[in-house]
């Protein structure tokens, strides 16, 4: 009798999840994308541009891409061409849910279509409304780390919103009305929100609401994180200038973001193929400056037992970028002048003139145009850099943005690590803080209390330390 065959089947390999990611500058987008998807248990990871999606998609492999129909940082058509070429496998998408003629058809393509779908019919209104809050606080789908303490911002924004609604309802109500009655109505309007009942109205404050900072977020650039005018406003000179040559003098207190300004510069340029190279002119004593902008050729000083190409030349094609140019002595300003005039430069020890072309971007904390005026600083050169001027704000003048940049901060911190929150008495204790060191200090006394929390996953007042000697 022949023994029965027995067939064995191979033991399936376990496969990883598939992945999407997601690129729009539009939040809320996102937010509603990646609730949907989650259902359809798909793995999200969130981009805010397309420089952040394509070093995504490097970071680790994807099997789809959706990206919005615009983007802040680069052209929407070009990133799509481009990306196909480096990402062949996979499938690609618009937010519309348009796809490249010439890219694959991946097998999940009917499910992103439908969560694409999904999410272009959620409501809109209920999503950004306040009540519409899951248990942990946070919007539905949105993960409660980043909405720790949300509550109490919603509620803020709901009565800033209804305040400004009812303005706009008391003067279409009232026509050429005096101020008074359009207050009262106003006022009347406010209180009403508040209550149990609430009509259609509110679903239309809180859209004009949220029409206004859907608007600011997608003028803003990803690198500079804040909604407040002032913020917006640095984006928007930083895209108009960005595509030309002229000179840009960056100017604001110490920790403001100016570098990062100097980058998005550098990104929205033509020249972004090329070298940004930046140089600390306060940090490099005044014997060496010289040597390291310009260069040097061999036995040129003691100690130069070899020639050097110079910061300059090094940025030939691209971008200079000198911050703190405010340190820089007199005497270097000179020659600096010169190079800014005609584009040659002269390496220390060489008789012979480099030609370089390179675009220029300054930066300094301090009053330059009173330097000018007094002869600390060399005014002609000052007028040589100063042909655009972008001021990074302090945080003291957009505080409103602290929840904004503290929730960009522990998600950047939480790559590596779990993302921490901050209970409520925490984000209190940064509130009340003046942040003489702006945002850079903002970041380090962050990082600071991640560390003093040790494993605890909620950052408390207790591990907020902003480094003060108390006597």
């Amino acid at each position: 009798m022949q023994p029965a065959s027995v067939t064995v089947l191979p033991t399936p390999a376990r496969t990883r999840p598939r992945t999407a990611l997601v690129a729009s500058a539009d939040r809320s987008f996102r937010q509603r994308l990646t609730h949907i998807l989650t259902g359809l248990r798909w793995q999200v990871r969130e981009a805010e541009g397309g420089a952040q999606a394509w070093a995504e998609a490097e970071n680790a492999p994807v099997e789809a891409v959706i990206v919005d129909s615009w983007l802040p940082d680069l052209d929407v058509n070009e990133f799509l061409k481009d990306f196909r070429g480096s990402f062949p496998n996979v499938d690609l998408l618009t937010a519309n849910g348009a796809a490249p003629q010439d890219g694959p058809r991946g097998p999940y393509r009917q499910e992103l279509l439908y969560a694409m779908r999904r999410s272009q019919d959620t409501d809109t209104a209920a999503w950004n409304t306040a009540p519409a809050l899951n248990e942990s606080g946070g919007r539905p789908g949105a993960p409660a780390e980043r909405w720790a303490f949300q509550p109490q911002a919603m509620a803020a924004h709901s009565a800033s919103a209804a305040r400004e609604a009812a303005h706009i309802m008391a003067a279409e109500a009232a026509g050429a009305s005096t101020n008074g009655s359009s207050n009262g109505a106003a006022n009347g309007a406010a209180i009403g929100l508040n209550g149990a009942a609430r009509s259609s109205s509110p679903t239309l404050i809180r859209t004009e609401s949220t029409a206004r900072g859907e608007a600011a977020a997608s003028e803003r650039l990803p690198e500079l994180i804040g909604n407040a005018p002032c913020m917006i406003e640095v984006s928007r000179r930083v895209r108009l200038v960005a595509p030309r040559m002229t000179p840009v003098l960056i100017e604001g207190p110490t920790g403001s973001g100016k570098e990062l300004v100097a980058e998005a510069l550098h990104r929205l340029s033509a020249r972004s193929r090329h070298p940004l190279v930046a140089i600390n002119c306060a940090a490099i004593p005044e014997t060496l400056l010289e040597a390291e902008l310009f260069g040097h050729t061999r036995g040129a000083f003691t100690g130069a037992v070899q020639g050097r190409t110079g910061r300059i030349e090094a940025a030939d094609g691209g971008t200079l970028f000198l911050d703190e140019i405010g340190e820089m002595p007199l005497a270097l300003q000179s020659k600096l002048l010169r190079f800014v005039e005609c584009g040659e430069l002269q390496r220390v020890g060489d008789n012979e003139t480099v030609k370089v072309d390179v675009r220029i971007l300054a930066a300094t904390h301090q009053p330059l145009a009173e330097l000018a005026q007094s002869g600390a600083f060399r005014s002609d050169l000052y007028y040589r850099l100063a042909v655009f001027l972008i001021r990074t704000p302090a945080l003291s003048e957009h505080s409103e943005d602290l929840l904004l940049l503290v929730d960009h901060f522990l998600q950047q911190m939480g790559r590596d690590t779990p993302v921490k929150r901050l209970d409520e008495m925490a984000m209190a204790k940064l509130a009340a803080h003046d942040w003489p060191g702006n945002v850079r200090e903002l970041e380090h006394v962050l990082e600071r209390a991640m560390i003093l929390a040790g494993e605890e996953p909620v950052l408390s007042a207790v591990d907020i330390d902003f480094g003060r000697v108390v006597n």
